[in-house]
């Protein structure tokens, strides 16, 4: 091997290579050295050692690694291959494929040239010369580019590519050949070097390129490396004041303060389009002689209805600052000039050395140095993180565990080294570095994160690390995404077309303000429009008639949504029927803005593990060494511990399997004094597989951080525990590696069966077809199953490995991707030894809450990362797939043959009728990743959307996420997400409604969500009874909130006819502005909160009420401006007619009617119509709709009273002196009274009455039988004859293709007797659908099998009633109506 360790290379520039790396990697075998440099600027460069690259290791390590290795495929680079390869380097990276599709946005954006135009190609030499650089592993970037790119990981070679340079090889590199004739060649190098720097780079650190060429590892990004940036980690000094300014540790939730309340509040008022509307409306009200309705009629209701809002939010946040300043205020102790103090948590800082007692709160994020308990180990509680109510394993490092009294404390010098804060809850970086000793490396076992709380440990110590809201509870405490809910983005339409309208009517008025002054100037001289300069300014007049049509648009809408909202969740908090006794668990709404979309919910996308099943794991099964066993009553009785205790021939399998239960996990046990055990696990697998190896006498007893004991039979064996390789979702498996009491080390994994299998050795698969089979036949009985295996692993093998473990979990950067290589390298050569199948039962009533939903009309999405057999068995058990669907499975490998295959699907879908498809689809994860690419998205969608039901397995969480928001593009439709665990928020968030289930697996999908309930079967009734509800009672608000405010303003609009469009008001201006505020506020109210069409008993008998909300048939375009279209007409009827009665009143005193007297008269009706249009369109009447109604209209007379006596006693409204006697004084008052809303409302009554009995709905059939006091069965049921008839009848005529001949009398014969059976068949089961009579058309070559010409089938439409009404003459409603609409 060279030896020039001191040899710097100098740039053209004179800049040296500063950070004490070399621009060469060298790797030798046997001490010879073979390779190239890479030079900036074409420099070239001499062979140099870097030690960091080049790990040696004697023939015997090679050869004992040749036994521990797998074959190499040609053109891959296998980790295992390196044991076998001359140059005897450690590879210690897997994943170094980096290519420029992969780069980030922020190189492409930069033009590096080096980045992305040169690469120089890494290649690993395993083969002959000819196959060098065939196919580029990875590739290289600069080091500042490489930081930003995640996937190069390390550089472990570098080769020029011959196909792109047209190099070829040097004849003076020399090349060692190994016996079996494969070469280690280094370097080829080319003709031409491109420079390193991409240009990016070279700005940016303009005085440092030498840096920049250094060509580094990964391991510069650990602690030991220069080329780490401070800035992008964080240095605690121990014991000793710190450099750096941080966090305190003072805490707010509240949103505002007292500063920031005012302009924050505000902002976010006027963030709504409708109060800057009725601003600017107050504002122009202040211009003189421009309000025809006064200066404050609009500010005095704005401000009232903020006033309102921030008294609410006000309440709210003082509750926040309360809750803060108690948590602010807490004490702790922490160890300050050589004592202990106490201290409030808001005076902690970072650095400080704190000691927590048993059962209390962490103040901050601390690293934990030492507890009461041996080894530095504790306990902790993480419900308030995530739920999770059971016990967690923490334990500091060695190197401070015996740091038990305030001495050692003081006497700790050095600096922790971590990363900076993030809000990953499950992970931390970091290093503990004391002055001449070695590093050590600190992880999320050495974490005590604010927010948990210490149990069963009477204290510990640590350090702070961060404080405030740079913890990773407060880094995670984000608002969730803002939803809007479908009727609100409708209104908001609405109120922007009515705004439009609003301006053309100030334009149209306007104009006809400037004809009429022109043409009657003259005639009306006395009132002085000459000399009025005003009357001649348009744009006067056009704000005269903005203010005065302006409340067309209802300013009380937005007040009166939100208390609505607010209470109707309220309901759904305190409905009983959703509370859960056995966790003490109530329905909670988390928001209240999506109550009606709940009503509107077509399709359901839901989790099943925790959602559908009860995530309580039971062992069932396993399969050993070709045979299967199950627990008996004892371990005695077991089969599997009687082939084990006989000598059986597979018993050191059956040991090996029973050993890897007992040993291969994280479970902690807690014991009791009477000698029974508890495993606390971080999941209910683990439980249940600890549970499974108990009941085969294999006990796990204890736990310490480094060794287990467990109980095989009656003996104590003890296992050092090394190194725990733990389960994530991407690794699908978790492994431990022990030394066993006799001495060897051998690793234990247990995972999904897919990563297993592709682990074992050649000589491991000997159970393989038989386990596999076995794993087929657990999944089809829906059971969760795991594959087990073991390695024996070299001594030697593990001491090397070993260090590249280690360097992978001291690194600063990308840690996590480092460990997982590093841990690759060893799981590997498997033996097969068996597999578990752990039952996880259904909740109760999921197959009757599924089957509601699907006669609801909803369709459900199961998206699962099980195993494909156990989620087809899981839909059966829960009725989501019914036997006489067809399935269809897509497990593809390959882009092409998933596009080949939904392609043949949606054609054969396309070729019959897709609305009667009765198919469920079931696709994998890896077919799901082609489905959902760019060209195929589009025709997958097409295909899922035809199915009855989709299932998909093996996903992952942002696949959920991406399905969700695919269909929701594609379909428009309200999709709700329904989860349990973390790998659920993504979808959660992604829908429109999200869902959330406080489980078994904890309370992250839960806070994460929109509404949290606690079974599955709750969803049926916040669906069908509060979804369908609340979507009726909000939609009723909104259309008669518009109805009554265009009915009373409009009238300005036929007054200003009479009064030359001067914009004279016709109402008193207090009035106009107390119309939305006291005298019809309280209907809406009634409307939103207590209306309803049917029972709950009956929402939920009946699931196809909920059809009318989902397809928003009660609030639409069309039904919003038939709606307005009303209000018009009841805006005639309210002003012509009582203007016709009083034209030639006079009263006793001689005084005649004036246009305030025509203006109260007409209010008054106004007030008494719309409070009866309330009461007609309510379908539910309680004694708060009485109130509501019959007290608006009692509390406007009462008003009248008062108020037409308040001047000259209060200075107010002098021209309503003497109203009500005005008013209340005559006979026409009265009678109009009487007939004038009547006759307003009689269209609607008699609209109301025609379409009840005539064009009656399915619901209001239901809701007419529980008046009537009627069973409703008789209603559904012939609801759906009707439907199943005119819906069957339509879908075949319009499926026509040709028409080819009438029918022959042979037909006609064969027809009459189908019709004859079938009406036989029907009586036999009297609820079949429908009854019907079939003639086809076409000849009997059309009907020969494969022929796929044209038949025309049309069905008689008569029902059995149908055909005894034609001979009683006498049919129902809902028959009638259903022949009508044919």
């Amino acid at each position: 091997m060279g030896d020039e360790p001191d040899r710097q290379h100098t740039l053209p520039n004179g800049n040296s290579d500063i950070n004490g790396t070399h621009n060469a990697i060298t790797t030798s075998s046997s001490g010879s050295t073979n390779g190239t440099g890479i030079n900036a600027r074409n420099t070239p460069a001499s062979p140099v050692n870097d030690e960091r690259a080049t790990t040696s290791r004697g023939a015997s390590n090679s050869q004992s690694a040749q036994r521990h290795s797998t074959p190499t495929q040609q053109n891959e680079i296998n980790p295992n291959r390196i044991y076998q390869v001359g140059s005897n380097v450690l590879y210690r990276a897997t994943s170094m494929a980096t290519t420029a599709a992969q780069l980030p946005k922020t190189c492409m954006e930069k033009t590096n040239t080096w980045c992305l135009r040169q690469w120089c190609k890494l290649k690993r030499v395993v083969g002959q010369r000819s196959r060098v650089a065939d196919r580029p592993e990875s590739q290289v970037i600069c080091q500042r580019c490489r930081k930003i790119c995640n996937r190069v990981d390390e550089v472990f070679r570098v080769q020029a590519t011959r196909s792109e340079n047209n190099v070829e090889p040097v004849a003076n590199v020399p090349i060692n050949t190994l016996p079996n004739g494969e070469d280690t060649t280094d370097f080829i190098k080319p003709k031409v070097q491109p420079p390193f720097l991409c240009i990016a780079c070279t700005k940016k650190k303009n005085g440092q390129i030498g840096r920049n060429v250094a060509f580094t590892y990964d391991e510069d990004l650990t602690t030991t490396a220069p080329a780490a940036d401070d800035a992008d980690r964080r240095i605690i000094f121990l014991n000793r004041p710190q450099i750096q300014k941080f966090c305190n540790n003072h805490i707010s939730t509240a949103k505002y303060s007292f500063i920031s309340f005012l302009p924050s509040f505000l902002f976010e008022q006027f963030r709504r389009y409708s109060n800057c509307f009725f601003l600017l409306i107050a504002l122009l009200q202040q211009i003189p002689d421009v309000s025809p309705t006064g200066r404050y009629t609009t500010l005095v209701p704005l401000i009232f209805i903020l006033s309102v809002s921030g008294i609410k939010e006000i309440v709210e946040d003082i509750k926040r600052h309360r809750a803060d300043n108690e948590i602010n205020h807490r004490m702790v102790e922490v160890l300050r000039d050589g004592s202990w103090t106490s201290v409030r948590w808001r005076d902690i800082g970072v650095g400080d050395i704190v000691k927590i007692p048993n059962n209390m709160f962490f103040p901050a994020d601390i690293l934990l140095l030492s507890s009461s308990e041996p080894q530095a180990m504790c306990f902790i509680e993480t419900a308030n993180l995530d739920g999770e109510t059971n016990l967690k394993i923490r334990q500091g490092a060695t190197a401070t565990a015996k740091c038990l009294e305030t001495k050692d404390l003081l006497q700790l010098d050095g600096t922790v080294e971590c990363e900076l804060p993030n809000r990953h809850l499950y992970e931390f970086n970091g290093v503990l570095k004391g002055e001449n000793k070695p590093t050590v490396a600190l992880g999320p076992d050495q974490i005590l994160q604010r927010g948990a709380v210490l149990r069963n440990t009477a204290w510990i110590f640590g350090v702070v690390i961060y404080t405030g809201h740079d913890t990773k509870l407060m880094k995670n405490s984000t608002s969730a995404p803002l939803k809007r809910s479908t009727v609100d983005t409708v209104t908001n339409t609405q109120i922007l077309m009515l705004f439009v309208i609003l301006v053309v009517l100030s334009l149209t008025s306007a104009i006809l303000n400037f004809f009429w002054t022109r043409d009657n100037a003259k005639m009306f001289w006395y009132l002085g429009i000459n000399e009025d300069i005003k009357s001649k300014n348009a744009g006067y007049n056009l704000l005269t008639f903005f203010i005065l049509y302006n409340n067309l648009i209802p300013i009380s809408l937005q007040v009166t949504l939100e208390l609505v909202r607010f209470l109707q969740a309220i309901f759904i908090n305190f409905d009983i029927h959703m509370y859960y006794a056995e966790t003490d668990t109530p329905a909670m709404a988390r928001t209240s803005n999506l109550n009606e979309e709940l009503g509107m919910v077509k399709y359901i996308f839901s989790d099943k593990t925790g959602t559908l099943t009860r995530n309580v794991m039971v062992f069932k099964k396993c399969s050993v060494a070709r045979y299967m066993y199950e627990p008996g009553n004892t371990p005695e009785e077991s089969t599997i511990v009687q082939n084990l205790l006989g000598n059986h021939n597979t018993a050191h399998v059956i040991k090996e399997f029973l050993t890897l239960l007992a040993v291969c996990h994280t479970v902690i046990p807690e014991k009791f004094d009477d000698g029974t055990i508890i495993y606390h696990a971080a999941s209910p697998d683990e439980r249940a597989i600890i549970e499974g190896a108990r009941m085969f006498g294999y006990i796990f007893e204890s736990r310490t951080p480094h060794y287990v004991e467990i109980n095989a039979l009656g003996m104590i064996e003890r296992y050092e525990i090394l190194n725990v390789l733990e389960f994530t979702s991407t690794r699908k498996r978790m492994s431990v590696i022990v030394r066993t009491p006799t001495g060897e080390i051998k690793l234990y994994c247990k995972g999904a069966d897919t990563v297993i299998y592709e682990r074992l050795s050649p000589d491991g698969q000997v159970y393989r077809d038989t386990t596999l089979q076995h794993l087929e036949e657990f999944a089809s009985e829906g059971l969760r199953t795991l594959c087990c295996a073991v390695s024996l692993i070299p001594e030697d093998v593990y001491n090397e490995w070993k260090e590249t473990y280690h360097k992978a979990s001291t690194a600063l950067q990308y840690r996590e991707r480092k460990v997982e290589d590093a841990s690759n390298l060893i799981e590997n050569n498997l033996v097969l030894l068996g597999a578990t199948a752990i039952e996880d039962k259904l909740q109760e009533g999921v197959p009757e809450t599924i089957a509601s939903l699907l006669d609801a009309g909803i369709y459900i999405w199961v998206l699962t990362g099980d195993k494909q057999e156990t989620a087809i068995n899981i839909g059966y058990s829960c009725k989501l797939i019914s036997h006489s669907m067809d399935i269809i499975i897509l497990n593809e490998g390959s882009l092409d043959a998933t596009r080949d295959i939904i392609h043949r699907h949606v054609d054969e879908l396309k070729s019959t009728d897709m609305k009667e498809c009765n198919v469920a689809l079931v696709i994998d994860g890896q077919t799901l990743k082609y489905a959902l690419s760019c060209d195929l998205k589009q025709e997958f969608l097409e295909l899922c959307l035809v199915c009855r039901v989709v299932i998909c397995c093996r996903v992952s969480p942002m696949q959920k996420a991406e399905i969700v928001e695919c269909v929701t593009q594609a379909t428009g439709a309200v999709t709700l997400a329904i989860g349990d665990g973390a790998n659920d928020v993504a979808m959660i968030q992604k829908s429109h409604v999200g869902v959330g289930i406080s489980g078994v697996e904890g309370l992250q999908a839960a806070c994460a969500s929109d509404y949290s309930i606690a079974q599955f079967r709750y969803l049926k009734r916040l669906l069908l009874v509060h979804g369908a509800w609340n979507y009726s009672r909000i939609t009723k608000l909104i259309l008669y909130s518009f109805y009554k405010n265009v009915c009373l303003y409009v009238i300005e609009l036929w007054f200003a006819i009479y009064s030359g469009w001067s914009g004279q008001i016709l109402f008193e201006r207090w009035t106009i502005g107390l119309y939305n505020v006291m005298f019809t506020a309280l209907p809406p109210f009634a409307l939103g909160l207590f209306d309803k069409v049917c029972s709950a008993d009956t929402m939920l008998k009946y699931p196809q009420l909920y059809k009318p909300s989902q397809d928003a048939k009660l609030f639409n375009v069309k039904v919003f401006w038939v709606w307005i279209l009303n209000a018009l007409s009841h805006s005639v009827w309210l002003f012509w007619l009582p203007m016709l009665m009083t034209r030639e009143s006079v009263w006793s005193d001689g005084k005649t009617s004036d246009y305030l007297v025509l203006g109260n008269i007409v209010y008054t009706y106004v007030v008494v119509t719309v409070c009866l249009k309330a009461g007609l369109i309510t379908n539910s009447w309680t004694w708060m709709t009485h109130a509501s109604i019959w007290g608006s209209i009692v509390m406007w007379f009462i008003f009248m009273a008062i108020y037409s006596n308040f001047w000259p006693t209060i200075m107010l409204a002098p021209i309503f002196l003497g109203m009500d006697r005005m008013v209340f004084s005559t006979f026409v008052f009265w009678l109009g009274l009487l007939l004038i809303p009547i006759t307003t409302l009689l269209p609607d009554v008699l609209f109301t009455i025609v379409h009840n009995t005539v064009f009656k709905s399915l619901t209001e059939a239901v809701r007419e039988s529980e008046i009537r006091r009627y069973d409703p069965e008789n209603v559904i049921r012939e609801s759906k004859t009707s439907l199943s008839v005119t819906v069957t009848a339509w879908r075949r005529i319009t499926s026509v293709e040709a028409f080819r001949r009438r029918p022959n009398h042979e037909t006609r014969q064969q027809q009459q007797q189908q019709q004859h059976q079938h009406q036989q068949d029907v009586a036999a089961e009297p609820l079949q659908e429908h009854n019907y009579n079939k003639y086809e058309y076409g000849n009997a070559a059309n009907k020969a099998p494969g022929n796929r010409s044209s038949v025309i089938t049309v069905e008689n439409l008569e029902t059995d009633d149908e055909q005894q009404w034609k001979s009683d003459t006498t049919a129902s409603a809902s028959t009638t109506m259903t022949t009508l609409h044919i």
